[in-house]
């Protein structure tokens, strides 16, 4: 048994890491459907990317699978979520954040907070729907942030008051 002191490593979890995916021509699943299909379950993911030059690649892999992942990140979401309706989770998933985004360590603390319910609330509204798309606009966004506090120059250029004409009061969208 392990010691509550002991952390085990992401190679001790059993974590993929650096673990690619197998990649073949798409033009192979069409031509060759039975020594693809035969790739795809001898890969160590079980999934292949399918390089296509007309377009966006595609990952196959069995539905079993891809159910079997999307139930594991819909689990983590809501472990997340959970988590940071405390004060002991949220203050663990805020010292771990600067692990997993490095750039937090530029954002203002309460910035750091604001990205933390933000980045855990889209992720559990991205599970429930199926649909994680929602999730990289929320860490852009705030990792453009970082770098705009990252850097001196290019923060006192975008928070300095603007020269020039004023337009006056800004009018509020039609239909509010």
């Amino acid at each position: 048994m392990t010691s509550a002191a002991h952390f085990l490593s992401s190679s001790e979890l059993g974590y993929p890491g650096s673990m690619s995916t197998a990649e073949v021509p798409f033009s192979q699943l069409i031509q060759r459907s039975r020594e693809t299909v035969a790739a795809l379950e001898s890969s160590p993911r079980r999934r292949l990317r399918l390089g296509r030059r007309d377009g966006q690649d595609l990952i196959l892999e069995s539905a079993e699978r891809a159910e079997a992942e999307d139930e594991a990140l819909n689990m983590a979401s809501r472990l997340f979520f959970s988590l940071i309706k405390n004060d002991d989770g949220a203050r663990a998933l805020l010292l771990a954040l600067p692990d997993v985004f490095p750039w937090v360590r530029f954002l203002p603390e309460g910035d750091v907070q604001r990205f933390l319910i933000e980045l855990v609330e889209t992720a559990a509204a991205s599970s429930e729907l199926g649909n994680m798309a929602a999730l990289a606009p929320v860490v852009t966004a705030w990792r453009d942030t970082a770098e705009i506090y990252a850097d001196p120059e290019l923060y006192q250029a975008l928070s300095a008051p603007l020269e020039g004409t004023d337009y006056g009061p800004v009018p509020a969208p039609v239909g509010e």
